[in-house]
C-alpha cells in the first residue's frame, strides 16, 4: 500500500541542501538509486533531478514504526522529511536524519536494467527501458550538459542580434530532393515530415536578418550507424547580407563559448563522466582545409584512392581523428555533390560551402546560398528538380532577397562528441532510427 502525498511538498532538492543548513528540517523527494541494511543501521542514497543526500536511519534514534518501513528496493518513489546533520562522508557532506517517511510508489524486486551505476547495461535493453535508464546518475549528467549547451547556445545567439524563429515540420514538397522523406496523409493531399528547415531560415533572412532555430526534422534513411537518426534535432541558423567566412566565425565562435559556458555550470557533470580533461574550450578561429586537401591527405597518408567528387567515408575520417582531432573546417566541396541552393565557387567545379568536423564526426554542413531566382531555377533544373515544386520559394527571390548564408548542426552528435559518447543514440532522450520506434 502506498502513501497519499497530501499536503507534503518538496522544501529543497538534494543539491540545495548543504552544511551549512545544519540542524535545519527539509522536505526531500525522490527515487531510491541505493541502500544498505546493516542491522540496527540503514542507509538510503535519496536521489532527485539534482543529485543525490543520504538518509540514515538508525534503530533507537528514529522511530520503530519508521525503522520497520525503511525495508525499500531500488528506485521506491519516496519523500522523506528530516533535520539535516554534518557528515563529511556523505554526498555533499550531509546527511538526512528523517522523522517521517513516504513511500509514494513501489518497483518490482528486480528492474529490468542496473540502476545502481555499477554496471552499465547493454544500450537496447537501456533503451527499451528509457524513462527508467534516463534517472542514471550517467544520463542526468549527460542531458544536464545537453541543457546547458542548447542554453548557451540561444544565449550566445541572442546577444549576436539572432532572432529565434520557428518553421513548419509538415510541407508539401521536398526541402533538399532526393528519397529521404517521410509521407503523411495531409486531409486528403500527400505531405511530408520536413527534412531541414533549409528553405523556410533563407526565407526569414531577409526579413529578420540573423535567425536561428532549434528544432527537430526527419530524415528516412535507413543507416544503422552510431551516428545516423531518423528524428534529428537541429540548430540551423542563418545570416543576410554575409558569406560562407561570416558563418565561419560565428559557428567557432559559438562553439568556443558554449563550451566555455558548459565547463564554468556543469563541471560536475564532466567529471562524472570523465571528460573534463577532454572537452576543453577549443582554440579559435578552427583549422580550415580545402576538400583537395583532405583527400590529397588521406590518399597520401592513409594510401587510399579517393577521387575527386566522390564523399569522404567514414574509415577515412577515422583514419583522419588521429591527424586532426580537434574542430576543424573542410571548405570547397565539389559542386557536383551539393544542393542546388549552394552557391557555386568562382570556379564553379567548386561550391561556397563546408562541413565541421570533430575527430571522426560530421558536425555541421552549410555555406554561401543562392539568392538569385534564374540561377536558383536553373540549379533545380540541374539537380533533376521541377523549379515548379517550388514556386511559393522562389517567389521570395523577386523581393529583394539579400545574399545570405548558414548552416545546420547536429544537437545530438554535438552532446555525444562533448560527453565522449560512442553512439548518438545516448544523447537523444527517445531516439528514433529505422528499427526503434518506441518506447
Amino acid at each position: 500500500m502506498s502513501d497519499d502525498l497530501n499536503d507534503w511538498r518538496k522544501t529543497h532538492y538534494t543539491a540545495e541542501v548543504t552544511a551549512e543548513m545544519e540542524g535545519k528540517e527539509v522536505i526531500l523527494g525522490g527515487w531510491v538509486r541505493n541502500w544498505r541494511d546493516l542491522g540496527g543501521l540503514k542507509f538510503i542514497n535519496l536521489q532527485d533531478k539534482l543529485g543525490e543526500r543520504q538518509i540514515t536511519i538508525k534503530k533507537g534514534v528514529v522511530s520503530d514504526e519508521l525503522f520497520e518501513k525503511t525495508d525499500l528496493r531500488y528506485q521506491y518513489c519516496i519523500m522523506v522529511k528530516g533535520k539535516i546533520k554534518v557528515f563529511k562522508k556523505a554526498p555533499g557532506g550531509v546527511e538526512i536524519i528523517p522523522s517521517e517517511l513516504k513511500i509514494l510508489n513501489k518497483t518490482p524486486e528486480k528492474l529490468p536494467i542496473d540502476m545502481t551505476g555499477e554496471s552499465v547495461s547493454a544500450l537496447d535493453i537501456r533503451l527499451d527501458n528509457r524513462a527508467l535508464d534516463l534517472r542514471s546518475l550517467r544520463n542526468q549528467a549527460i542531458f544536464r550538459i545537453r541543457g546547458e549547451l542548447l542554453r548557451a547556445t540561444r544565449g550566445y545567439l541572442f546577444a549576436n542580434h539572432f532572432t529565434e524563429i520557428t518553421t513548419p515540420k509538415i510541407i508539401g514538397s521536398a526541402t533538399e530532393g532526393g528519397t529521404e522523406l517521410f509521407p503523411i496523409m495531409y486531409f486528403d493531399r500527400e505531405a511530408f515530415l520536413t527534412q531541414s528547415a533549409q528553405l523556410y531560415k533563407e526565407q526569414l533572412s531577409g526579413v529578420y536578418e540573423r535567425v536561428f532555430e532549434i528544432s527537430p526534422c526527419f530524415r528516412a534513411e535507413k543507416s544503422h550507424t552510431k551516428r545516423h537518426l531518423c528524428e534529428i534535432f537541429m540548430l540551423d541558423l542563418e545570416i543576410a547580407f554575409a558569406d560562407m567566412s561570416d558563418v565561419l566565425k560565428t559557428l567557432e565562435g559559438l562553439i568556443h563559448n558554449v563550451i566555455k559556458d558548459i565547463r564554468q555550470n556543469e563541471m560536475d557533470a564532466l567529471k562524472f563522466l570523465n571528460m573534463e580533461d577532454i572537452t576543453t574550450v577549443p582554440e579559435i578561429p578552427f583549422p580550415r582545409y580545402t576538400y583537395e586537401e583532405i583527400i590529397d591527405l588521406v590518399n597520401d597518408k592513409f594510401n587510399m584512392s579517393l577521387e575527386f567528387g566522390e564523399d569522404i567515408p567514414t574509415e577515412a575520417y577515422r583514419q583522419l581523428d588521429a591527424e586532426l582531432p580537434g574542430y576543424y573546417y573542410i571548405t570547397h566541396w565539389p559542386m557536383s555533390i551539393k544542393p542546388f541552393y549552394i552557391m557555386p565557387s568562382k570556379n564553379p567545379k567548386y561550391s561556397e560551402s563546408f562541413d565541421l568536423q570533430k575527430g571522426w564526426l560530421e558536425l555541421t554542413s552549410g555555406g554561401t546560398r543562392v539568392h538569385n531566382r534564374a540561377m536558383l531555377e536553373q540549379a533545380l533544373i540541374d539537380k533533376g528538380l521541377n523549379p515548379e515544386s517550388f514556386k511559393a520559394h522562389l517567389e521570395i527571390f523577386d523581393y529583394g532577397m539579400p545574399p545570405h548564408a548558414g548552416v545546420g548542426l547536429g544537437i545530438a552528435r554535438w552532446v555525444a562528441i562533448i560527453c565522449g559518447l560512442d553512439d548518438v543514440r545516448e544523447a537523444v532522450m527517445y531516439p528514433r532510427t529505422p528499427d526503434r520506434l518506441a518506447p
